[in-house]
Formats: C-alpha cells, sequence, structure tokens
C-alpha cells in the first residue's frame, strides 16, 4: 500500500457514546459537561418518549414544534424560547428536524448541543446547519452549531417503522457515497465512508426482512455514525445540492428525496470519479453501483420515484434551473440538460442513466 502524501485531518471535540440502553446516560453526561438548564427541542411524536432520558429537573422548557427543513419562523420562534427560559443547553431528540433546530438556536445563543438521534439522519455529528426562507434552503458552517455530545442508542432507532428506517438509512449512505469523490476529501474519510456503505447496505435489507433484529439495527445506526462522521469532513456534491433544492423549495420530504435522487447521481458522476464510484459498488456488492442501489432501493420497498413523495412534474424545469443557479465543485461538469434529464427519470421511478432493473418497485406508501 502507498501511504497518502497530502491530507489535512482537522477535527473539533465531540463525545460520542453508542450501545443499546445508552440513553439512560444522557443525564450524567449532561452533568459531566457542567450545564445544567436544558431546552429539549423535539417533535410532537417524540415529546412522549422523553421520560426515557430522565432529565427530571434539568429541564427548563420543551420545545416540540421542530418541523423538517428548519423554516426561519420556527427556529426564531424556538431561539426567543430558549431566550426566554435561560437555557445554555440544547437537547435535540429526535431526527434530523430537530437537530437541524437546535443547530439554528446555537447560531443565536451561547448554547451547548447534546443530540440524541432516533434515525440515521447524520447531522448530529457536523457542524452544518440549514435554514429554509423564502422558498430556498440556505446552508452553512459554524463551529457554533456542532454537538458536543452524540447519545446513539439502537433501541432508539429500532422504534423507527420500517419504511422510514428504509429512507432515513439511504440518506445517511448518501453522506458517505459523495464524501468519496469530492474535491477536499482525504483517506481516513474516504476509509471510514467504504465502512459506512458496507455496513448500511448490508444491515438495511435485513431490518426490512426482520424488523427486530437488533443486531441489524445496531450495524446501521453504526454506519450512520460513519456516515455522519464523513459529511462533516468533506464538501457536498451535486447529490446533496439537489436534494436541498427539491426539499427546500419544494418541501419533499427530506429522506424520501435523497434515497430516491441517490442512485441517479451516482450515475451522473461515474464519468468524473469512476474509481469513487467503483468503491461504492465493491461496498454493496455489486457490479455497477448506479444501478445496483437502485435494486436495492426498490427491493427493501423504498421509494423510487419523485411523483410519489409530491413532486410536481411541472416544476421539473425550474429544479433543474435552480441547481445550476449557483457553482460547485462536483466530478462531473454540471450541465443543465443533463440535470434535467437525471431529474425527469428520478421524476418517473426509472432505472438511472438508462439502465434496465430487474426489479419492479411497487407504489411507495409514506410513513407519517
Amino acid at each position: 500500500m502507498t501511504a497518502p502524501s497530502n491530507f489535512v485531518w482537522d477535527q473539533a471535540p465531540v463525545r460520542v457514546v453508542f450501545g443499546a440502553g445508552k440513553r439512560a446516560q444522557v443525564a450524567a453526561e449532561l452533568d459531566a459537561l457542567g450545564r445544567g438548564n436544558v431546552m429539549v427541542v423535539t417533535t410532537s411524536r417524540s415529546r412522549a418518549r422523553l421520560d426515557d432520558l430522565a432529565l427530571g429537573s434539568r429541564v427548563v422548557d420543551v420545545f416540540d414544534g421542530a418541523v423538517q427543513h428548519v423554516p426561519e419562523h420556527v427556529a426564531k420562534a424556538a431561539s426567543q424560547r430558549a431566550r426566554a427560559a435561560g437555557a445554555n443547553v440544547i437537547v435535540a431528540y429526535g431526527g434530523g428536524s430537530p437537530i437541524g433546530l437546535a443547530k439554528a438556536i446555537a447560531l443565536e445563543h451561547d448554547v451547548v448541543i447534546a443530540a440524541v438521534p432516533t434515525t440515521y439522519a447524520g447531522s448530529e455529528m457536523t457542524s452544518i446547519f440549514g435554514i429554509t426562507t423564502d422558498g430556498g434552503k440556505l446552508t452553512g458552517r459554524d463551529p457554533r452549531v456542532k454537538p458536543q455530545l452524540v447519545v446513539y442508542d439502537p433501541q432508539l432507532t429500532a422504534t423507527m417503522p420500517v419504511p422510514l428506517a428504509m429512507t432515513s438509512g439511504f440518506n445517511s449512505m448518501a453522506h458517505a457515497v459523495e464524501a468519496l469523490y469530492v474535491e477536499n476529501g482525504d483517506p481516513i474519510t474516504s476509509t471510514l465512508a467504504v465502512q459506512s456503505i458496507t455496513a448500511l447496505g448490508h444491515a438495511l435489507p435485513a431490518i426490512a426482512g426482520d424488523p427486530r433484529n437488533a443486531d441489524a439495527h445496531a450495524e446501521a445506526l453504526y454506519g450512520a455514525f460513519l456516515s455522519a462522521w464523513t459529511l462533516d469532513n468533506a464538501s457536498m456534491g451535486l447529490h446533496h445540492k439537489l436534494c436541498h433544492v427539491l426539499g427546500g423549495s419544494y418541501n419533499l420530504p427530506h429522506a424520501p428525496t435523497h434515497t430516491i435522487i441517490l442512485p441517479h447521481a451516482i450515475a451522473y458522476n461515474e464519468a468524473g470519479a469512476p474509481d469513487a464510484i467503483a468503491r461504492v459498488a465493491a461496498a454493496l456488492g455489486v457490479s455497477n453501483a448506479a444501478s445496483g442501489l437502485f435494486e436495492l432501493i426498490a427491493g427493501v420497498g423504498a421509494p423510487t420515484a419523485l411523483k410519489d413523495i409530491g413532486m410536481a412534474e411541472a416544476d421539473l424545469d425550474d429544479a433543474a434551473d435552480r441547481a445550476m443557479q449557483r457553482s460547485y465543485a462536483n466530478p462531473t461538469p454540471l450541465d443543465r440538460d443533463k440535470i434535467r434529464a437525471l431529474l425527469d427519470d428520478a421524476y418517473r421511478g426509472r432505472p438511472p442513466g438508462g439502465k434496465t432493473s430487474s426489479v419492479t418497485p411497487e407504489g411507495y406508501q409514506r410513513s407519517e
């Protein structure tokens, strides 16, 4: 093996606690941080399970209005609540929506974030934030928003309905895939990305086949953790930019959108990053990364068509235009017509890149 000659590896401090039942340690971990005025940010659905964390009198407020894409008005309301309550630590309990909202609060106030993810979202390990305003999603990086404590408990993610687990898992996989071909990648991040894709590619079908498989749930969450790590250490390309457009501009559900777009983005970038895409295929155990992943997605009953998750055909031209509005690094040069063709395939649920598929996906049913 030839050692890499040039790379940068920069990590901000974060404490990760991983294991079944570890949610019971959240209170003790918070005490170790030395900040006791806790505001919990969650969703109305997850609020009923807050007793699992046993935070007791540390909690000064609970904001259960987190929604996907972090709308600006929700971020402002939560920030005002945090200020009024005198919170100095935000516990984000749930998926990407509560974690994203906690980050929006951290941009406004001096708070520490402790994340307890219940999906495979990945935001819990990153300094990346996103806020939706005026029909678009603004994203950026800021060290203030990176959680200092993350508690991963696979017993929490095991409660996800299988359809949600599948889309959340493929959303997570997308972070690792793009980390393999971005311009600021490094060999450590790439190694973790391959391990993440391997773990998720093995665990998700196992969960679909047996939702009570505790080992598969732990493996999937481990893969999601590795994926989140890669997300914080690499820029993102066409896949994430397209998903930000589709989610922020047309309010499509976050994880299903990532699930649908990923095989198509892989096919688009294969010419510009053949070695990286070959590593994706090897990690998944398939001969072609794009078509193999499409068949895996369809095979576990996850969505393959944007039309099934709320996208209007009339908006495809606008989406292609929006995807071209800001320049960003991508291994295959951005071409408006090719992106429009990609979106058309994704809208109709066709296999990526003109490939044929041996799987006929059934109509996707949302898990709300």
